[in-house]
């Protein structure tokens, strides 16, 4: 039996499963659709009662059972349906049968309570005289709360319904199984396919069922009764009586009697206490549309007049009625009140649907269009904005015939919606500058608005001397005008640009910011200038302090009603997390930004950049590259400058990984040559040790040397933190790249004294993922220098040294394919690996495998790994009394452990790696490798990890300077220890195997 029936259907299974039971009759209410007839054949296929006779009897068909009498001494479940429809005759009969039951016999009756010939009396009157043994209940099917109508929809429909449409799923149908089943497959023949919006779920229509259902109710009220009816129609919510009777225009008397009679036949229902309408909601829009036009608007005309009475006043719904009612007039002026009254309560997205609809209709007024397109545009500036809104507001902005005030104020809200929300900088920055000059005599307070935007330098384009001249004029202007909010403006984007440049009077700027001011404009432009503010510290790496900034603008964002800069501020929170390494559960979070602004991506592209730089430490290589790329929504060129910048790194460490070094270098001199451009070289933080790797990698040493010197010259004695450590990197990096050309061992040396310095550093700011990164710079370097063995551009590492031939990088890429045999390797050894803070080069594997290792190696010659792999020489292990490298490795150690804790599961492989090459063979061991016979070897567990987070046999080949046929069999080892499948099936297998 179904639990989710309730404790009512026990009684009727014990009866059945024991004879001795008393006799239990079961009343089974609900509305059509409900539920009811399924709850009969449940109890119909009840398990352990196969000895009980059934007997089904549908009322007002064939009058039931020929013979009731003969199941009388027999256990016997009687399944009654539809008792609403018999007539005296058959009543009379079901009584009979129900005053008769016996011990282990049962019956369940079921019925819709509004149309019962006598109200509250299924079996008619007089009452039935139940006798002593018969146990009767009474039980009415629940409506499907959300999460069954969620799973219902699953079973009906390929696409998954957002939560939006499923809540608008159970609020049309009310829940009623049946029309919810009704009206999905209504939408399971939608054409083209439904998508799971709301928007396709109103497009629906009324299933043919259920509008059958209320047509007949309604056509069976006598004439003079039916406006009633229309009225609750015409409404579309349930409405009190006065007010229901008002709109049909019946006065009181009528109106009270044909309120009464559509009751009794359940034409309409009291679906709460005084309140009358539709039992289903979704009924109301097929009574009206059966009602005659002109009667329609006369409806409509009366239910305007009946809302304005409300307190407060639903303008939109006023507006809609007006409307409908042919009052072209008072419609516009409704939808002025409405969208003013949405955007003083924070529900601008209300407002600008309304607006857009309105402004999008043939044949507006040309003064009610000067009238309600500036609401349209401070509405979505404010809040969010749609595609549509954009197209709107851009053709009318083209009207000749607006005032030069309202084309100024329409091209200053268009122009920061392209900026702020779409990433369409080139357009809205012209826009913004057009705005700017036609605004400068008419409305100096706006015009000062827009040269306040035009000082932002998060948009790439303009340089910095650009921006200060712009705000320096933006301050003029809203000096002239006198204008509060707009000074607020002002002094919001002074803040934003001195803590971009890293200037410290920013601190005292932004605490000027009136965050208590009750004027909700000062308010919300106060709320721009904390978020802004605190997103630019954030970029400095100001983690700490940046936090009070964060939490008073998100708070003052909500408190103003301005969702978009609550969103900025989650973007801001979320590189915080990535740098901060709150790690846990952030890529969901950064996925559930994603999935909230689907039609909106470019506000999400602070959580695309963190997912995809997760997707980067993580070893998932395909899905950072999606990541980064914005998975296809928009550009990255249109990015803001340090998000760019930020990708850009992401996207060269990933090249570098797999031995792209010459596209690696040319994203390099392009990201660069933005940032360059910009001039604020704080943003330079997150692609400066990733440029540099790339150039020098590439032999281009010159352009790596300038990076470092343009970024030194360019950061100056500013206040950035995170600027500074990675300057630090960035030196590292270059000394590490030539070392071998200069003193390989005191390079190295010098090199690992700038990594250390580094990762003291982030270890201040504390940024652990970048600080474990730079950490193992340092140790790689010592172990290379005291084994003897060179490091450079053909040696390897994550950050631009290392060793073997495809060993990565110095930051995180692979080796130079075509590095001399040798290079820094010493005579006849083979290179130290490498790996460092980008994490795509690996170590040498000289531990022999436990199968022969192919002699040959059938990779296509691109692949710069070699062509053969034999079992490799083991580097030379530095002494063991050397006094660097028992530290080395202990820091290498503690990288190891820095990674694991935090996830990233591709560098966390990379320094055991390297660490396994280092450490001395255990005292007692005998010689040779150890066996593994039944369990994963180290190598092959660190190989399947990898293969499991998606890198292919060529990235984890680079990784671990191996060729990928050893990593083929590594895997193939994995899986049959395992029992593996496939590779999706080894994910399930390792399990929590970091």
């Amino acid at each position: 039996m179904n639990e989710t029936r309730g404790s009512a259907l026990r009684p009727l299974a014990r009866v059945l499963t024991d004879g001795r039971t008393g006799p239990v009759l079961l009343f089974v209410e609900g509305a059509a659709g409900t539920g009811k007839s399924h709850l009969l054949q449940e109890l119909a296929d009840l398990p352990g009662t196969a000895e009980t006779v059934r007997v089904r009897w549908r009322c007002g068909t064939d009058g039931g059972p020929p013979d009731e009498d003969a199941h009388r001494r027999v256990p016997t479940l009687w399944l009654v349906d539809d008792v609403h429809r018999a007539d005296e005759a058959e009543l009379l009969r079901l009584r009979r049968v129900l005053e008769a039951l016996e011990p282990g016999s049962a019956a369940a009756v079921a019925y819709r309570p509004e149309e019962l010939p006598v109200p509250g009396l299924p079996l008619g009157a007089p009452p039935l005289t139940y006798p002593s043994r018969l146990t009767v209940l009474r039980h009415r099917p629940a409506p499907w709360d959300e999460e069954r109508v969620r799973r219902a929809a699953a079973e009906a429909l390929e696409a998954d319904c957002t939560d939006e449409a499923v809540r608008r799923l159970r609020e049309l149908t009310g829940g009623v199984p049946r029309v919810v089943v009704d009206l999905l497959a209504v939408l399971g023949e939608r054409h083209p396919p439904f998508t799971g919006t709301v928007a396709e779920v109103e497009a629906a229509g009324v299933p043919a069922r259920l509008a059958e259902l209320v047509l007949s109710r309604t056509h069976a009220l006598p004439p003079a009764h039916r406006p009633v009816v229309w009225a609750a129609a015409v409404l579309g919510e349930p409405a009190g009586r006065d007010e229901l009777i008002a709109v049909s225009g019946l006065g009181a008397a009528a109106g009270g009697d044909a309120l009464l009679r559509a009751l009794e036949t359940a034409a309409l229902a009291e679906p709460a206490e005084g309140r009358y309408g539709f039992a289903v909601s979704l009924a109301a829009p097929a009574v009206r549309a059966c009602v005659p036009g002109p009667v329609r608007q006369d409806l409509h005309g009366r239910a305007a007049r009946a809302l304005g009475r409300r307190q407060p006043v639903p303008w939109a719904d006023v507006a809609e009625h007006h409307r409908a009612a042919g009052d072209t007039r008072r419609w516009l002026g409704a939808v002025e009140r409405a969208a003013e009254s949405a955007a003083a309560s924070g529900r601008h997205e209300q407002a600008v649907a309304l607006l857009e609809r309105t402004l999008a209709t043939p044949g507006l007024p040309p003064r009610s269009r000067a009238r309600l397109a500036p609401l349209l545009a401070r509405s979505a500036v404010t809040g969010l904005r749609s595609d549509r809104t954009v197209e709107v507001l851009a053709q009318i902005v083209r009207d000749a015939s607006l005032p030069p005030a309202v084309r100024g104020e329409l091209r200053l809200d268009l122009g920061l919606m392209l900026c702020n929300q779409m990433g369409r900088f080139p357009e809205g920055w012209r826009m913004l500058e057009i705005a700017a000059a036609e605004l400068r005599e008419v409305r100096p307070g706006l015009a000062a608005r827009a040269m306040t935007a035009l000082s932002s330098p998060y948009w790439p384009g303009s340089s910095l001397d650009v921006h200060r001249r712009w705000l320096a004029e933006a301050t003029a202007a809203a000096d002239v005008s006198g204008d509060e909010p707009m000074r607020t403006a002002v002094l919001a984007g002074r803040a934003g640009l001195a803590m971009s440049c890293a200037d410290p009077g920013a601190w005292e700027l932004a605490k000027e910011l009136p965050a208590e001011d009750t004027d909700p404009a000062c308010a919300r432009q106060a709320a721009r200038g904390l978020c802004n503010t605190a997103d630019f510290a954030v970029w400095l790496g100001f983690y700490e302090r940046a936090e009070d900034l964060l939490a008073a603008g998100s708070d003052l964002s909500a408190r103003s009603g301005a969702p978009y800069m609550e969103y900025n501020a989650l973007g801001t929170r979320l590189l915080q997390e990535w740098w901060t390494g709150r790690w846990p559960g952030l890529a969901e979070r950064c996925e559930e930004f994603v999935a909230a602004t689907a039609d909106m991506p470019f506000i999400a592209s602070d959580a695309y950049v963190v997912r995809g730089l997760l997707a980067v430490a993580q070893g998932d290589w395909g899905e950072a590259v999606s990541w980064l790329s914005q998975r296809g929504t928009f550009g990255t060129e249109k990015l803001p400058v340090p998000l760019g910048a930020t990708a850009a790194g992401g996207m060269i460490r990933l090249a570098l990984a797999r031995q792209e070094v010459e596209a690696a270098a040319e994203q390099a001199r392009a990201a660069w040559a933005v940032v360059a451009g910009k001039g604020v070289w704080p943003w330079a933080a997150e692609l400066a040790p990733w440029a540099v790797e790339a150039l020098a990698r590439a032999g281009d040493g010159a352009a790596a040397h300038a990076v470092v010197r343009d970024f030194s010259r360019g950061l100056g004695r500013s206040d950035a933190p995170a600027a500074r450590a990675a300057l630090i990197w960035s030196r590292a990096v270059l000394a590490e790249t030539e070392a071998p050309d200069r003193e390989p061992r005191d390079g190295l040396l010098r090199a690992a004294e700038l990594y250390r310095e580094a990762a003291a550093a982030y270890a201040e700011l504390p940024r652990p993922y970048t600080r474990a990164l730079t950490a193992e710079g340092a140790a790689r370097c010592v172990l290379a220098a005291d084994s003897g063995s060179g490091a450079g551009p053909g040696a390897g590492s994550d950050t631009g040294a290392g060793a073997g031939p495809d060993a990565g990088s110095v930051t995180g890429a692979g080796a130079e394919p075509d590095a001399e045999p040798g290079t820094g390797a010493g005579s006849g050894a083979r290179p130290v690996p490498a790996a460092g803070p980008g994490g795509t080069a690996a170590s040498p594997d000289p531990t022999p495998t436990s199968d022969p290792t192919p002699t040959s190696d059938p990779t296509p010659t691109s692949d710069p790994t070699p062509t053969s792999d034999p079992t490799p020489t083991p580097a030379p292990i530095p002494a063991p009394d050397h006094p660097a490298t028992p530290a080395a490795i202990a820091e290498l150690e503690d990288c190891a452990r820095s990674f694991t804790e935090l996830g990233a599961v591709w560098d966390a492989a990379r320094a055991r790696a390297l660490l396994r090459t280092r450490l001395p063979a255990r005292k007692g061991r005998p010689p040779g490798r150890p066996s593994h016979a039944d369990e994963l070897s180290p190598r092959e567990a660190e190989v399947a990890q990898l293969a499991v987070s998606g890198l292919t046999n060529r990235e984890i080949a680079a990784t671990f300077h191996l060729s990928p046929r050893t990593v083929e069999q590594h895997i193939a080892r994995a899986m049959r220890k395992t029992g593996a499948l496939s590779r999706r099936d080894l994910a399930h297998r390792l399990g929590g195997t970091p």
